[in-house]
């Protein structure tokens, strides 16, 4: 038994994943670009994952580019039997490292194949049409996602995608893809501090659908709170910690695929799925949102 056994399992697809999982975006460059400054380092990063337990890691293309498909095939090809690589479409990097919308057939098709490719897979178990937002923190819209999804869809029957996700999205778009499609997940941002998905994350689990958080530590902006760091005293652990602990403990859909690039951030953040929280600390926790609110 692997110590994230702790923290169980839930389907994705067709699959079973444990709940705690690795999300490979860190192992790029800096901004998400360009090759790692350790490629050794984050060879070994994604082994002790995998080696620890982990079999779901969420990955794509359009990181680097190419960047972490590449790690990912070096590291662990031909991949364990129980590994689920989740992969995400739907942007282009330009040359300045901007993240551009790429969400034409011809994109979303091309996209397809260079995952295939990267990862050395004949068909991708997993796919999230990553939809661009408002803004500059690229908040969900309730524009239609039907074009885009209907060119994922297309690509089904022809054998190279297995089961689709949907990124950044609003309940009102994911009403529209599971009319067209069976929807298997959902990654939208959502952590202890910022949880406008509460409602979501409660019908999705009612539903069999796996969330999956991305930003669980706050993303580019750590989390800070003093409640937090209290609460990771008290428990002698590291807000950080805390902070995955009280996702898993939020719903049993939610799946975590906290990143990093050091092996030893990886054990720390894998030693959360044995984090038990109690009733008292998560209402504690659970106010941190309202502060971050507050004017």
């Amino acid at each position: 038994m692997k110590k994230i056994d702790t923290a169980g399992t839930f389907p994705l697809g067709t699959r079973t994943v444990r709940r705690m999982g690795y999300g490979a975006m860190q192992l790029a460059g800096p901004h998400v670009f360009g090759p790692p400054k350790d490629r050794d380092a984050a060879l070994a990063v994604l082994r002790e994952a995998v080696a620890s337990g982990v079999n779901h890691i969420d990955t794509s293309d359009f990181y680097g580019p190419h960047v972490t498909n590449e790690l990912i095939r070096e590291a662990l090809h031909p991949y364990p039997e129980d590994l689920v690589i989740v992969t995400k479409i739907g942007a282009i990097r330009g040359d300045d490292a901007s993240w551009n919308p790429a969400m034409s057939p011809q994109d979303l098709e091309r996209a397809v194949h260079d995952n295939l490719r990267n990862l050395g897979l004949d068909v991708l178990d997993v796919v999230n049409l990553r939809i661009m937002g408002e803004g500059a923190r690229q908040t969900p819209t309730d524009a239609s996602i039907e074009a885009p999804l209907a060119a994922l869809v297309g690509l089904q029957p022809r054998g190279l995608v297995r089961h689709i996700g949907l990124s950044n999205v609003s309940a009102a778009q994911i009403a529209e893809g599971r009319r067209m499609a069976e929807i298997v997940c959902v990654q939208n941002m959502y952590n202890v501090a910022h949880r406008d998905d509460d409602a979501l994350i409660d019908a999705l689990a009612n539903d069999g659908i796996a969330y999956v958080p991305f930003f669980p530590l706050g993303g580019f902006t750590p989390l800070q709170s003093s409640t937090l760091s209290a609460v990771a005293e008290r428990a002698r652990a590291t807000p950080m910690q805390v902070a995955l602990a009280w996702l898993l403990q939020r719903s049993p859909n939610v799946l975590l695929i906290p990143g990093t690039s050091s092996t030893g951030h990886l054990r720390e953040n894998l030693a959360a799925a044995e984090l038990d929280l109690s009733r008292e600390t998560i209402s504690a926790l659970d106010g941190i949102a309202t502060e971050n609110s507050a004017p």
